[in-house]
């Protein structure tokens, strides 16, 4: 089941660059580096006259990271925030599900401002209803979103700010005025991807087809003209790892 979207107007951004995929009828195109001159704060945040208001301050420096779930995105996340702690830092979303046990840590659960902020239905609609976040959605039965006030902490604190978010939260970001880098991390195929699902033993069989079946479509819209600034392949972590450490570099 897909998350609903909340923000509508359209950006559009330079042709890509194609290039073979490994997925057969679901090919990818990798985007070319996007050199772009970007206000140092978000624009729907200015006033009228263009100055900022002094308690909504937003940054341009924002990497967006999306990949279908179990391409290692949080490994390579990981890994570029120990290598360059004081310049990434992720922003962790808020959601009304349940921790979860971690991939690969037995008998770990997912801690509470760590991995998630961890809300109640009652908390996150009314965080909605007072636009404290800068995207959220819907996914099953449970709500996800990015906070404001999360970016601007990282912000304050003169870092890059990191969001790991899936599709179509990527599509809010995207339509919406927040200037931002995109990079969409790809398996080297979708039998591999299964191989991983099933490999980090989280997930019963429903929940594993469920997954598939957003990667299909994660790649389609991957495929769609400029969505991502650069598509990174982890057929190898050590590459994959250097390809998205040096494009988050980049400018920085």
């Amino acid at each position: 089941m897909q998350r609903q979207i909340f923000l509508a107007r359209s950006l559009r951004f330079p042709s890509s660059l194609r290039f073979s995929s490994p997925f057969g009828g679901l090919p990818l195109h990798r985007s070319a580096h996007l050199e772009r001159s970007l206000s140092p704060f978000h624009p729907w945040l200015a006033s009228p006259s263009g100055k900022m208001s002094a308690d909504t301050r937003m940054i341009s420096r924002l990497i967006v990271l999306s990949g279908p779930s179990g391409v290692g995105k949080s490994t390579i996340k990981d890994r570029l925030m120990s290598e360059y702690p004081d310049k990434f830092e992720f922003s962790v979303s808020h959601t009304t599900r349940a921790p979860r046990r971690k991939a690969n840590v037995s008998d770990a659960l997912e801690q509470d401002g760590e991995d998630y902020w961890f809300v109640p239905m009652e908390r996150f609609d009314a965080m909605v209803a007072n636009d404290e976040f800068v995207e959220h959605a819907v996914f099953g039965r449970n709500k996800y979103g990015t906070s404001k006030a999360a970016i601007e902490k990282i912000a304050d604190a003169g870092r890059v700010c990191l969001l790991d978010i899936e599709m179509e939260g990527v599509k809010q970001i995207r339509n919406s005025t927040l200037p931002a880098r995109f990079l969409f991390v790809a398996p080297p195929s979708v039998e591999v991807l299964e191989g991983r699902l099933r490999g980090r033993a989280t997930d019963d069989e429903d929940s594993i087809q469920r997954r598939l079946d957003q990667a299909k479509r994660e790649i389609e819209y991957a495929n769609s003209d400029a969505v991502h600034d650069k598509i990174v392949v982890n057929d190898d972590l050590e590459t994959a790892y250097r390809e998205v450490r040096d494009f988050c570099l980049q400018g920085f």
